[in-house]
């Protein structure tokens, strides 16, 4: 290469790399946008052929102009022509900022073979194979950063693992343990385990892994996951001072004090975790997200005056304006006030907040006993947003039916099915109502044209089955259903539930009881303890039944069915 073109390529280099950078996902982006991720240092190229340079230059022209397909291709095919590190490196920055995952995967492993003392290039050749779940290879390019002292990303590496099948997670489990023979004092290493294990479910393993491997100076990610182990085997306490003494170590680290104020949220110290949002509130006064939060946890501690006035500054900054309004609407039904908590409902648009506003606003509407106002703003809803008239006709219909007005819901499902006669839900929907109404042939109708559609339904089959083993004697047919249903779903405490009841009907006492007591452990419903307590007082275990009713009470006080069971076998409906 004579001098000439070799400053003439270096120049254009330059310049490219203004528009091209890693990190970035956005093809369609501009060139300024690119600028902002791209790397300051320069590229070191050696020296190439002719048809090498102008293969380069038209990449790099092609990248100022938005093309970075041409300037990609261009790239590849010369890192494989030249092997050059530096031409490997420049593709693999262009992929990535593409989002081109085969084209990075590539360009990677050409970069880290012929430029072995990289550290940068040994990372990203290991994170590449394992986001295409080469889980072996990464971990050998990872061993190569630990041997150089580099930082490894096994987290990374760990957390792209949560989707794999099992085999593949005990594969780099395996890995990670041959790793921590080699250096058992590192920190990424143990945190990368500890994910894994986490992952498997294997909480109370990977907390002794971390709480046997103190973080080192800085590591405040082991202490977030130690935090929230801790949480999960419900020795949240315990979490509670760990995040305090590290948040004393690292004052301003949000992660942490954001983590230890949600904690407090989910053990119910609800004034405490409203003092922490606020002061880190204080502390990031444009975090809108942390605005949020506060005025979430403001509400739940019924500080609505609060909540009020950071909903109020949200919509003014328009920041989470439907989750405002939908909130605001809460807090005038708090304190009795339909008319505003109308108001509010009614600014909710489209999008994740848009059904529960239209739903609340329906409710209410009902329950005052203005029915066809409701029923003419879901009309003109369903109108104006036609991709959410399917869910609109199921509020409407729900929301009479819990008002006792079942043959109005009636007369709306069948108004949709007419218009979405392919809909299941709305099938569905109908078949519970009809089951209400004790129109017990429309119901089995309606999930037999289920299953005939989708044979592997596992709700319909368990609302069939169910239906069957309570209301009727064809308890045969019913188990048949369930079963199947439960092969579908094997942890499903409702299918659990159902088999449970309808084996009771068989005079299966003693499996009855099992199941029963798994449907009751996984989901302790008030209609799942009805019927565990019946089948443990009809096995003369009258005592532990009365504990079940008790419990089934305290977590639904005005439950009926439990009532009902109650006053059924002992006479009375208190215990």
């Amino acid at each position: 290469m004579n001098r000439s073109s070799a400053l003439f390529l270096a120049v254009a280099l330059l310049q490219g790399c203004q528009t091209l950078g890693p990190g970035a996902r956005d093809a369609t982006a501009p060139a300024e946008d690119a600028a902002a991720a791209v790397e300051a240092k320069p590229i070191v190229y050696g020296s190439f052929r002719q048809d090498t340079i102008y293969s380069l230059l038209t990449a790099e022209l092609a990248g100022q102009r938005n093309r970075f397909d041409i300037a990609l291709d261009n790239y590849l095919d010369q890192a494989q022509k030249t092997q050059d590190p530096g031409i490997s490196e420049r593709a693999f920055r262009i992929a990535e900022y593409l989002g081109a995952d085969q084209a990075a995967l590539e360009a990677a492993l050409t970069w880290a073979r012929n430029d072995p003392q990289s550290l940068d290039a040994q990372r990203a050749a290991a994170i590449q194979l394992a986001r295409s779940g080469r889980y072996d290879d990464a971990m050998v390019y990872m061993e190569k950063v630990l041997l150089g002292k580099g930082d490894t990303h096994f987290d990374f590496l760990a957390l792209s693992a949560a989707e794999t099948d099992q085999e593949t997670r005990d594969g780099l489990l395996q890995s990670f343990d041959r790793l921590l023979r080699k250096f058992p004092d590192n920190g990424q290493l143990v945190f990368g385990k500890a994910l894994l294990l986490q992952q498997d479910g294997k909480s109370e393993e990977a907390l002794a892994l971390l709480e046997a491997h103190p973080p080192q100076d800085g590591e405040v990610a082991p202490v977030l996951l130690q935090a929230r182990l801790l949480q999960s085997l419900d020795r949240g306490p315990e979490a509670l001072p760990l995040l305090r003494k590290t948040i004393a170590r690292y004052p301003d680290d949000k992660r942490l004090r954001l983590t230890y104020a949600r904690m407090l949220v989910e053990q119910d110290r609800i004034d405490d975790a409203k003092a922490e949002f606020a002061s880190l509130l204080q502390q990031y006064p444009e975090d809108d997200e942390l605005r949020y939060s506060l005025a979430l946890v403001s509400l739940e501690a019924k500080a609505f005056d609060e909540a009020n006035s950071y909903l109020e500054e949200l919509i003014a900054r328009d920041s989470h304006v439907d989750a405002a309004h939908l909130n605001l609407g809460r807090i005038h039904e708090e304190r009795n006030d339909p008319e505003g908590a109308l108001a509010e409902y009614a600014q909710v648009g489209p999008g994740n907040d848009y059904l529960p506003a239209q739903l609340r606003q329906a409710d209410i509407l009902i329950a005052n006993g203005r029915a066809p106002e409701a029923s003419r703003r879901l009309a003109e809803a369903r109108e104006a947003q036609p991709d959410y008239a399917i869910q609109l006709y199921l509020i409407e219909a729900e929301t009479l039916g819990n008002n006792d007005k079942d043959a109005q819901a009636t007369q709306v499902l069948q108004q949709a099915i007419k218009q979405y006669p392919d809909d299941l839900n709305l099938l569905y929907t109908r078949a519970m109502l009809a089951e209400k109404r004790d129109d017990l042939a429309q119901m089995e109708k309606d999930l037999r044209a289920i299953l005939t559609r989708e044979p592997e339904n596992a709700m319909a089959l368990n609302a069939l089955g169910y239906t069957l083993a309570d209301r009727t004697t064809r308890y045969a047919e019913a188990k048949g259903l369930i079963e199947k249903a439960l092969a579908l779903n094997p942890e499903d405490p409702a299918v659990l539930d159902s088999l449970g009841w309808v084996n009771y009907r068989l005079g299966n006492l003693d499996e009855a009881e099992r199941l029963l007591r798994q449907a009751f452990e996984r989901f302790p419903d008030h209609e799942v303890g009805a019927h565990y307590g019946e089948v443990l007082w009809a096995n003369g275990k009258r005592r532990e039944a009365r504990h079940v009713w008790a419990k089934s009470f305290e977590n639904q006080p005005d439950s009926p069915i439990v009532r009902k069971t109650v006053l059924r076998l002992t006479g009375s409906e208190t215990l």
